[in-house]
């Protein structure tokens, strides 16, 4: 049985594209097949991470949405631009569905919206066709339908954010709504943090705020930085201490799993 887990934060640039990333990857490594959806249609962007060339595109997520295909048909393997250079392969698997970059695509999202019902349809179909052992979404920051729609199929929704008023602020207000939305596992990660700051006082007064807890705490990464979202860590810097710290969340995503009786 597959187990859904969205990427969300409540403001853009927290970082959650390459948590998401990152963390296909890291469970690549261990053997798993890995759906990634990218559900931020108005501004998509996780296909760059994986190297994907947006004119290449055949099929999109966009496609489906306005019944041109399957929503198979839109997958891409992306298996190889996650694995270290001069690793083994092995038995997993990263497919990607990505949005259009089209400008029309997203003209016409904006004006017309689409029939969310068959998002859900989809993100199903995907577990089963693809036979998944996770499925990734990357969704779009704030609160709308599509998100809504992501984080109540989740088993699992990471909630991404910085230390920033801002971001404090609206991870309040999307934790009350996952509540709402009966989510079994949520759990945060915070993103960015300086060299200085202490990050257990840190994760402790998060945790503290919340009642919810933090996987981990990322700092700010001179590595992603340097590669400008033209990779994934991973990738290329499997011993970053990004990664390092970022591993820490993949413990709550198993005991997310349905079924494992640990959510």
């Amino acid at each position: 049985m597959t187990c859904i887990i969205s990427t969300h934060s409540y403001r853009g640039g927290t970082g959650k594209s390459n948590i998401t990333a990152n963390v296909a990857a890291l469970l690549a490594g261990q053997g798993h097949r890995v759906g990634v959806v990218d559900v931020d249609i108005r501004s998509p962007g996780i296909h760059a991470l994986f190297g994907v060339d947006p004119h290449a595109m055949r099929s999109t997520l966009n496609d489906f949405l306005w019944g041109r295909c399957e929503v198979e048909d839109a997958v891409i393997d992306v298996t190889q631009s996650v694995v270290p250079q001069g690793a083994a392969l092995g038995a997993g698997r990263v497919l990607l569905v990505p949005s259009s970059m089209r400008t029309g695509e997203i003209a016409r999202i904006l004006k017309e919206g689409y029939a969310v019902e068959l998002l859900n349809q989809g993100i199903h179909a995907l577990c089963q066709k693809l036979q998944l052992d996770y499925l990734l979404i990357d969704t779009h920051p704030g609160v709308n339908e599509e998100t809504l729609l992501s984080i109540a199929v989740s088993d699992c929704l990471l909630l991404v954010l910085r230390p920033d008023q801002q971001d404090y602020q609206g991870t309040a207000v999307t934790l009350e709504l996952a509540r709402r939305l009966e989510v079994p596992q949520l759990v945060l990660v915070v993103n960015k943090a300086l060299a200085s700051m202490n990050i257990a006082e840190l994760r402790d007064e998060i945790e503290a705020a919340y009642q919810t807890p933090v996987a981990c705490v990322l700092p700010l990464s001179e590595d992603l930085i340097r590669l400008g979202s033209a990779g994934v860590l991973q990738a290329v810097r499997p011993d970053s201490p990004y990664l390092a710290a970022l591993k820490q969340v993949l413990p709550y995503i198993a005991r997310s799993v349905p079924g494992s009786g640990q959510s």
